[in-house]
C-alpha cells in the first residue's frame, strides 16, 4: 500500500515537471498581458458615438424595387433592448436614390446602428441580421461531437482553442493596434501558443514534444521566407476595403505590411499542427510496433506516409484560399486580361504568394518533424509514446 502510494507520487511529481515548461510559458504570457498598453494610439480619428441596437420587424409600410433588383423598404421596427426596448420605430433600408440588394421581411430581428441628431433623437439604419442563434447552435453542436467522438481529447482541445482566442484578444489585438511590430507579436504569440495548445490537445509526451520542435523550426524558415517574399513583391497589405479604412481611423500609423504577414503566418500555424504531430505520432507507432528498427528505416518508411500527407494537405490549402477567394476569382475570370496579367495585381499575387507560402512551410515540415522523431525514438529504450 505504502510503496502504491509511493509510486503515485513520484508519477505526479513527473507530471508536473514535464507541465513547468507550459505553466511558465502561460505565467510569462501572462506577465506580458498585464503590462499591455491597451490605450489606442492617440492620433485614432474621432468619430461620432455609434448607436446599436437589436430590434425585430413588425410591419412593412412601404418597398420599391427599382429595375436592377435594389430594394427601399420602410420598416416598422420594434426595439428589443436597451433604453428604447419596447418602442416602434420607423426604420429606412436603404433609399429610392441608393437601393439595397437585401430584403427584409415581418419577423426579422435586425441589428440597427445609428446617432442621435442635434435635437436628441435617435436615428436608426438597418445594418444586417442578428445571427447569434444560428451561431450559438452550431457551435454547440462543434462541441458536442468534440467531446463525443474524441473524448477527453475533444475537451483539452477545445480548451486549447479558447487559450487561442484568449491570447488574440487580450494581446495579440491590442499590441498590434497600438502600434507594436506585427511580426514580433506573432511571433510571440506562437512561441507562447503552440507549447499551451499542442499539450492541451495530444498530451504530456515525447510525440507530443518532437511535434513542438518540429513546428517550431518550420515556422521559422517560413516566417523568413515570408518577410524576403512579401518585401520582394512590393506587396502592401491594401488588398481590401477593411485594410484601408483601418489605416484611415488609425491615422496613417498601422504597418500593414506587417499585418498582412501576420495574416500569413496565422493562417498556416493551425495546418503545421496537424502535420507534425501526425508525423511524429508516424514514426513512434513504427517503432513500438517494431523496437529493432534504427533511424534510416523509421525515416524512409515515415517519409513514404508524409508524402502522402504532403499531398493531400497541400490540395487542402489550396482548397480553402480558393474558397475563401471565390468570389474575387469569379470577377477576374470575365476579364479580358490575360492570366499573366492578372497575377500582377496585389489583390490576386497576395493569395498566390500565401498559398504557396503555406505549400512550403506543410513540405519542409515534413521531413523536419520525421528527422527529430526518428532519432529520438530510435535512442528510446523506455515505453514508446502513445
Amino acid at each position: 500500500m505504502r510503496y502504491s502510494k509511493l509510486v503515485r507520487s513520484i508519477s505526479i511529481r513527473k507530471k508536473a515537471k514535464h507541465l513547468r515548461p507550459t505553466l511558465f510559458l502561460f505565467l510569462f504570457f501572462l506577465s506580458i498581458v498585464s503590462i499591455t498598453d491597451r490605450v489606442y494610439a492617440q492620433n485614432d480619428v474621432n468619430l461620432p458615438t455609434t448607436l446599436t441596437y437589436e430590434g425585430e420587424v413588425k410591419n412593412v409600410v412601404e418597398e420599391v424595387k427599382n429595375n436592377n433588383g435594389g430594394y427601399y423598404q420602410k420598416l416598422e421596427i420594434e426595439i428589443l433592448d436597451r433604453d428604447l426596448r419596447g418602442k416602434v420605430l420607423d426604420v429606412e433600408n436603404g433609399s429610392v436614390e441608393t437601393p439595397v440588394s437585401q430584403k427584409y421581411k415581418k419577423g426579422d430581428t435586425l441589428v440597427l446602428t445609428g446617432f442621435k441628431d442635434d435635437s436628441g433623437e435617435v436615428r436608426l439604419y438597418v445594418n444586417d441580421y442578428v445571427r447569434r442563434g444560428q451561431l450559438l447552435s452550431l457551435f454547440l453542436i462543434f462541441l458536442i461531437l468534440s467531446v463525443v467522438v474524441a473524448g477527453k481529447r475533444g475537451v483539452t482541445s477545445f480548451i486549447g482553442m479558447a487559450v487561442t482566442f484568449f491570447i488574440i484578444f487580450s494581446f495579440v489585438l491590442p499590441k498590434i493596434s497600438t502600434g507594436s511590430n506585427p511580426i514580433l507579436v506573432i511571433f510571440t504569440f506562437s512561441i507562447v501558443t503552440i507549447p499551451i495548445t499542442f499539450y492541451l490537445s495530444h498530451g504530456l509526451n515525447t510525440k507530443t514534444t518532437v511535434a513542438v520542435v518540429g513546428t517550431f523550426i518550420s515556422l521559422l524558415i517560413t516566417v523568413v521566407l515570408s518577410v524576403i517574399y512579401v518585401h520582394s513583391a512590393k506587396l502592401t497589405g491594401y488588398t481590401t476595403d477593411e485594410a484601408a479604412f483601418l489605416q484611415i481611423m488609425k491615422g496613417g500609423t498601422m504597418n500593414m505590411r506587417g499585418i498582412l504577414l501576420a495574416g500569413i503566418i496565422i493562417g498556416f500555424l493551425g495546418v503545421l499542427d496537424d502535420i507534425t504531430v501526425s508525423q511524429s505520432a508516424i514514426v513512434f507507432q513504427l517503432k513500438s510496433a517494431n523496437k529493432k528498427m534504427g533511424f534510416s528505416e523509421l525515416f524512409t518508411r515515415s517519409m513514404d506516409i508524409g508524402r502522402d500527407h504532403i499531398s493531400s494537405m497541400i490540395n487542402t490549402l489550396v482548397l480553402v484560399y480558393a474558397g475563401a477567394s471565390l468570389p474575387l476569382l469569379l470577377l477576374f475570370i470575365d476579364s479580358s486580361k490575360t492570366f499573366g496579367e492578372v497575377i500582377n495585381y496585389e489583390i490576386i499575387s497576395s493569395e498566390i504568394i500565401r498559398t504557396l507560402l503555406g505549400s512550403i512551410g506543410l513540405i519542409i515540415a515534413v521531413p523536419i518533424t520525421t528527422v527529430i522523431a526518428a532519432l529520438v525514438a530510435s535512442n528510446l529504450d523506455e515505453k514508446i509514446p502513445s
